[in-house]
């Protein structure tokens, strides 16, 4: 009997909840039932171990048990990473034309020793992605037994805990809008994994089987490129698959029959749907089009749900909040409220989460940059991250107060994982392990 083997066993028969097995944790909410997290840290502070990151990527790590993956685009001439502007600033960028490998990174979580370093793909990238995307911006999901890699055109493929390839499985190639590239993360239940695969000219909902690839069902999407991952919602009706873009839409998990569809008035989709057993709450950045509305959607909703001009609610929409202040993170839903961090400008947001009514709104948190990563909650704080990586501690309730700030120095634009008493920050740089 193996060693991985072993530990998924122990996990099982434990009810472990120690795992961060995909985007966003376990219930995809940004909360963890882990105690004796570290309240501090710095550069010199609380840094269990380090790891030298290679290539580039935003995806997050995730853990289970005793082992993170992380995932990573790598050029093979390093040299084409940078570009130099007139005045001599110096910017990374994604040459299209190059040489890249597809990296899949196990490493012991206790200690950072590398355990093994997968190619998944190597070539020319089959897409232009932007400058400030990756070719490496979905996080992988694991299930204890195979951790599961998609690489966007490059395609899905699925390792054991030793590092052996079980399958690969090309899902297409499509154009992005703008050559901006994608990022939606892949969603873990019940042995299915769901990729919501938007673009340009032919974007699908897809069920793969977990044991082979095999494809269980599909659906097409009337829509475009999309960044933002779908959810799975356990709600007090039923079990749903909701997915965001320019309409909303929940589907049957099992079946990919439509539930329910909501248009979101415009906008861009990068954040991610967040939910309790009530209400789910999701929206679009606000653009020229539209778009910076905050929905909460009811249980059991059924069909079209858009509420009709100049209407804020109906059948399946409880309420929804004009400039709310959503953009790329994804909002926060903690003990009744909702929190949302904002790109640009270090705000935060707070909403009740029964009602939309606005607890505080456009607050700039002291000292803040722009938030790209999602917040989270421990023990009544709210922690946000910027992208200069000082992680902002907010006390959770009805009056905005600041709490603390921890700095590390890198640039972070991935969302953490939280698991073994530790947290995991991915910069550009390194991976970061947190702990008292």
């Amino acid at each position: 009997m193996n060693t991985v083997f072993l530990s998924a066993a122990f996990c099982l028969s434990n009810a472990c909840t120690s795992n961060w097995p995909q985007f966003r944790g376990p219930e995809s909410n940004q909360l963890t039932k882990e105690k004796k997290l570290p309240e501090e840290w710095s550069n010199e502070k609380n840094i269990e171990w380090k790891y030298k990151l290679s290539g580039r990527g935003w995806s997050s790590p995730v853990v289970w048990g005793d082992r993170v993956f992380l995932t990573s685009a790598v050029l093979e001439d390093t040299t084409l990473q940078w570009t130099q502007s007139g005045s001599g600033e110096r910017s990374r960028v994604n040459p299209s034309d190059a040489e890249y490998r597809w990296e899949v990174c196990c490493l012991n979580a206790n200690t950072g020793e590398e355990l093994w370093k997968r190619i998944a793909h190597k070539g020319t990238p089959r897409i232009p992605t932007h400058r400030d995307n990756t070719y490496a911006s979905e996080t992988p999901v694991t299930d204890g037994k195979r951790v599961y890699v998609y690489f966007g055109m490059t395609g899905m493929f699925a390792y054991d805990f030793d590092g052996n390839l079980v399958w690969e499985k090309d899902m297409g190639v499509y154009p992005s809008q703008k050559d901006w590239g994608v990022s939606s993360s892949p969603l873990l239940f019940k042995n299915t994994l769901y990729l919501q695969i938007d673009n340009e000219d032919h974007s699908f909902l897809v069920a793969l089987d977990t044991e082979s690839g095999e494809e269980q069902w599909r659906v097409p999407r009337d829509e475009k490129t999309n960044w933002s991952s779908p959810v799975i919602w356990k709600n007090k009706v039923r079990t749903e698959l909701v997915t965001s873009g320019g309409i909303a839409r929940s589907y049957d998990p099992g079946t990919g029959a439509l539930l329910w569809e909501l248009n979101l008035g415009g906008g861009r989709n990068i954040s991610s749907p967040v939910a309790d057993k009530e209400m789910i709450y999701l929206g679009n950045e606000k653009r020229s089009d539209g778009g910076g509305i905050l929905f909460a959607i009811k249980a059991g909703a059924e069909g079209d749900i858009t509420p009709q001009d100049g209407a804020s609610a109906s059948s399946g929409v409880a309420w929804s909040l004009p400039e709310s202040g959503l953009s790329m993170a994804s909002p926060l839903l903690y003990e009744g409220r909702i929190y949302i961090v904002e790109r640009r400008g270090g705000m935060i947001y707070c909403y009740q989460a029964a009602t939309g009514e606005s607890v505080y709104q456009s607050i700039n948190i002291p000292d803040a940059g722009p938030f790209w990563s999602s917040p989270w909650a421990v023990d009544g704080r709210i922690y946000c991250m910027d992208e200069r990586g000082t992680t902002h501690v907010v006390k959770a309730g009805d009056e905005f107060k600041a709490l603390a700030q921890h700095k590390l120095d890198d640039k972070f634009w991935a969302s953490q994982a939280i698991a073994n008493q530790s947290y995991f920050f991915r910069g550009v740089e390194y991976l970061y392990c947190v702990r008292d």
